[in-house]
C-alpha cells in the first residue's frame, strides 16, 4: 500500500493547491490512500462540511485534525457521520467524533500532544488502549503536536506496533524521514499545504504587527500569493506485514495566475 500523507491545508490557497495538484501527483505515484490534515482549511481555523468536501473532491480519502477542529461550529455533528473526518483521539471521553477510523483498507490513528497545548488525554495511553486489540492492516499515525521531542518520543513508543508516526502542527516541514528499527515510518513533520511566501500560510505584515507589538492580531491567510507549496511524504507499506518499507518527502509547488481574486473569506 503506498499511501499518502499531506501537512495541514491552510485556508482557501492550500484547498486550490489540492485541487491543482493532487489528482495528478495519485497518478504519478500510484497512490492508493491520501490522508490530508485539514484543521485550518477552512480560512486557516478549522474545518467547514464545503471546505470538507472540496478536499474530498481533489483527491483526498481521510481527513485527520487537531486542536483547531472545533473552531467551526458546524463541522462537530459531522464528525458523528459516515465521512472520513478525525478528531484527536485521545480528548475527554464523550467529545464528539472518533479519533480512528479504517478506510480503503488503512486504519488512520489521530493523536494531539499537550506540551504547550491544551492538557488533554494523555495521548500515549490512548494509543495503548485504542491499539490493545489492533485492527488488521496497515495504521498509521498523525501526531498533531508542538513539540518535537513529544512527536519523536511517540514515534519510539509505537516502532512496530503502528506502520508510520506522521507529525502534524507546525507547518514547517522537516528533513528526517526515516525507518525506524522495527519498521515504522517517521517523520516529525510533514508541513503544511498553502501559499508559500507567507508566515506557516498565513499573510506576513500581520505575523510582523504581532511579533512586534505583542498585542491581539488577526492573522489573514495569504491569499494574494501566486505560489502555492504542498508538503508531504509518501510511506510504502508492506500489506502483510504492515512494516513500512520506505518514507520519502513529496513537495511540489503550482502557480496560479488569479489567486488574488474571489472570496477570500473561506
Amino acid at each position: 500500500m503506498r499511501v499518502l500523507f499531506i501537512g495541514d491545508v491552510v485556508g482557501r490557497p492550500g484547498r486550490r493547491g489540492l485541487g491543482a495538484i493532487l489528482h495528478g501527483l495519485r497518478k504519478e505515484l500510484l497512490i492508493d490512500v491520501v490522508i490530508a490534515n485539514g484543521e485550518n482549511a477552512a480560512n486557516g481555523r478549522g474545518l467547514t462540511l464545503r471546505t470538507a468536501k472540496e478536499m474530498f473532491n481533489a483527491g483526498v480519502d481521510i481527513i485527520s485534525s487537531g486542536n483547531h477542529i472545533w473552531d467551526q461550529r458546524e463541522i462537530v455533528e459531522e464528525l458523528e457521520g459516515e465521512r472520513p473526518i478525525l478528531r484527536p483521539a485521545n480528548y475527554p471521553p464523550g467529545s464528539p467524533g472518533r479519533g480512528m477510523l479504517t478506510c480503503k483498507g488503512l486504519t488512520v490513528l489521530n493523536l494531539q500532544g499537550r506540551t504547550f497545548m491544551a492538557n488533554i488525554d494523555c495521548p500515549f495511553r490512548t494509543a495503548d488502549a485504542l491499539l490493545a486489540n489492533p485492527p488488521q492492516g496497515p495504521i498509521v499515525v498523525d501526531m498533531h503536536a508542538e513539540a518535537t521531542s513529544e512527536k519523536q518520543a511517540m514515534g519510539w513508543y509505537l516502532d512496530g506496533r503502528v506502520s508510520a508516526v506522521l507529525g502534524t502542527h507546525t507547518h514547517v516541514p522537516t528533513a528526517d524521514p526515516r525507518l525506524l528499527p522495527r519498521g515504522t515510518a517517521y517523520i516529525t513533520d510533514a508541513g503544511f499545504t498553502g501559499a508559500r511566501d507567507s508566515v506557516l500560510g498565513f499573510e506576513v505584515s500581520a505575523s510582523h504587527r504581532l511579533f512586534l507589538t505583542q498585542l491581539p492580531t488577526r492573522l489573514p491567510v495569504a491569499e494574494k500569493c501566486p505560489t502555492v507549496v504542498l508538503n508531504s511524504v509518501l510511506v510504502d507499506i508492506e500489506d502483510d506485514t504492515g512494516r513500512a518499507r520506505s518514507i520519502e518527502r513529496v513537495d511540489r509547488e503550482h502557480t496560479f495566475a488569479d489567486m488574488a481574486k474571489g472570496d477570500s473569506a473561506d
